[in-house]
């Protein structure tokens, strides 16, 4: 299997490209619509055509390239079925893997920071969206977020996982790539360490974090797999402006 980790630097959003060496054939999970150009850049790069678009949720930070991809090149889009997006082509649901040639994807419904969040098991290794970050986990306080169900979610079904198994979050802010789900029971600050549900509960009640900057445009242009609305505010335009040139982690 092809593997790369992207990182779009404005919204510290990692997109995940899977490649089977079989068909040529490819994913993105979680692309983000800046990176449009340097995502497909990337995938001609490696002598691959994409077939399909993947995200783990209904993202508040940045719009998905989704759409824009589809558009592009025909790829299809993949979302939680939870959603019931019309937009999307495949309704991703618990208990049916995807599959996409030597790629099988095993999807966990792993709600919490948003009530259809899923995170994609791929042999030793798991895409755990915003549910599990490095040292951290999502917020709880919008689009149906529950810290008792994030919680359990972690709990019963990422920490329940082999603890050598690779964590590939959604984000990182410090430049971090990859976690264990040994370290992260062992050190999360928030749901490891022998962490109660009632103590989760606390820290999540009292982060007291600002209202979400893009959340308003995000949330509706990612109902539709992916639009950018016509009129921004100036100091938001940056979020829907292609960039060809960012990091890759």
């Amino acid at each position: 299997m092809i593997f790369r980790q992207l990182f779009e630097p404005l919204s510290s959003t990692y997109t995940y490209l899977l490649g089977c060496e079989d068909t040529g054939q490819a994913v993105l999970i979680d692309p983000v619509i800046v990176t449009v150009e340097r995502d497909l850049a990337a995938v001609s790069r490696l002598g691959l055509t994409l077939a399909y678009s993947l995200d783990t949720h209904i993202h508040a930070d940045h719009i998905t390239a989704a759409l824009e991809l589809k558009k592009a090149v025909g790829s299809k889009i993949a979302a939680p079925a939870f959603d019931r997006l019309p937009c999307a082509d495949l309704g991703i649901e618990e208990g049916t893997p995807f599959q996409l040639g030597s790629i099988r994807l095993q999807a966990l419904h792993t709600p919490g920071h948003t009530a259809g969040h899923f995170a994609y098991l791929l042999g030793e290794c798991v895409f755990s969206g915003d549910v599990l970050l490095i040292d951290g986990c999502g917020r709880t306080d919008f689009q149906d977020g529950d810290a008792d169900a994030l919680y359990r979610s972690v709990h019963d079904k990422l920490f329940t996982l082999p603890d050598d198994y690779l964590v590939y979050p959604a984000h990182d802010y410090q430049h971090r790539h990859v976690s264990s789900i040994g370290q992260e029971k062992d050190r999360n600050p928030r749901l490891g360490a022998g962490r109660t549900l009632a103590q989760f509960r606390d820290i999540m009640a009292n982060l007291n974090l600002p209202y979400p900057t893009f959340i308003d445009y995000a949330v509706p242009g990612n109902r539709l797999c992916g639009v950018c609305p016509d009129h921004l505010p100036g100091d938001l335009e940056k979020y829907c402006r292609h960039m060809t040139d960012s990091p890759q982690g």
